[in-house]
């Protein structure tokens, strides 16, 4: 049976793999040896299902990292984890694939951004207290600006435009960036963690 869910998550793995402009509803349709009507019950057009595998890309994202979180011994091992997830993802995905959203869906990546940063600054904001009650970072640090920050630099090391790949590698950036941020936030036990746990930080991809 053919829903809503199987089209999302094949249009999506097709989008991701090859771009969006490149994949056209004819060749969804086909992936799931099925109609272009089958697919318009659930889809009023491609700007529509595209905005629906925006949606599942940062669900699925969100919930790998509350899975990290979950299980981190500690706010730094979070931290690595998560950059190793953050970094591996962008590795996986095809370039175009956000520049043609950008592109042929104007307005989608806007809204995207914005719900997907609601519930990343939701995460970075748990990290920060979470470091502050473990002694990890200093207790007057301000959670909310931190949560912000750190939301910014994820950002940054992922700008293609502003670090070419070429110039710039991830690991580079890591240690250009977040990781010296991150080592003044620290308390003395939190800097012994960033030294115990750096190779987490180390991402070559």
């Amino acid at each position: 049976m053919i829903t809503r869910e199987l089209i999302v998550e094949t249009a999506l793995q097709l989008f991701t793999r090859h771009g969006v402009k490149s994949i056209t509803i004819d060749k969804i349709v086909k992936e799931l040896h099925t109609s272009k009507r089958t697919l318009y019950t659930h889809f009023e057009d491609k700007n529509s299902l595209v905005k629906a595998c925006l949606t599942e890309y940062n669900n699925a994202a969100g919930l790998e990292n509350d899975k990290i979180i979950r299980s981190a011994k500690n706010v730094i091992e979070a931290m690595g984890y998560m950059h190793q997830k953050i970094v591996s993802r962008a590795h996986q995905i095809n370039p175009n694939f956000f520049s043609d959203i950008a592109n042929y869906h104007p307005g989608l990546l806007t809204v995207s951004y914005k719900e997907a940063g609601s519930f990343a600054h939701k995460q970075l904001l748990f990290l920060s207290k979470w470091g502050i009650e473990d002694g990890i970072f200093h207790e007057d640090m301000d959670a909310e600006v931190v949560g912000k920050t750190v939301g910014v630099m994820l950002k940054m090391l992922q700008d293609n435009h502003l670090f070419p790949v070429q110039k710039f590698s991830k690991e580079r950036l890591t240690f250009g960036i977040l990781v010296p941020y991150l080592r003044g936030l620290c308390t003395n036990k939190g800097l012994k963690l960033v030294r115990i746990q750096e190779e987490l930080f180390r991402v070559s991809i």
